[in-house]
């Protein structure tokens, strides 16, 4: 699909992508190639490091973002580091 037009680049879509891969390596989303059905792979040393990413791109944009800019990657992060927790309880267990 070649003349297919691309999303606009922007914040907001790279905390999403960003986000999108953080859930995939918690294992909370499919890995995109994989096939229908195929169960999700965990691995928190990437979860952690996509979310590490994120902090240092809020850390390094505080004071240039719009307040939905803002409230987008508070409100992402938060949901991150919650499921990190969370995981990492479980696989300790």
């Amino acid at each position: 699909m070649p003349n297919e037009a691309l999303p606009t680049i922007d914040f907001s879509m790279l905390v999403l992508s960003l986000s999108q891969t953080a859930l995939v390596h918690l294992g909370e989303a499919a890995e995109p190639d994989a096939p229908e059905g195929a169960p999700a792979k965990r691995n928190l040393p990437l979860a952690r490091q996509t979310i590490d990413m994120l902090g240092m791109l809020q850390d390094k944009t505080k004071g240039n973002l719009t307040g939905s800019e803002e409230r987008l990657i508070d409100q992402v992060l938060y949901d991150l580091r919650l499921r990190f927790v969370e995981l990492s309880k479980e696989e300790k267990r």
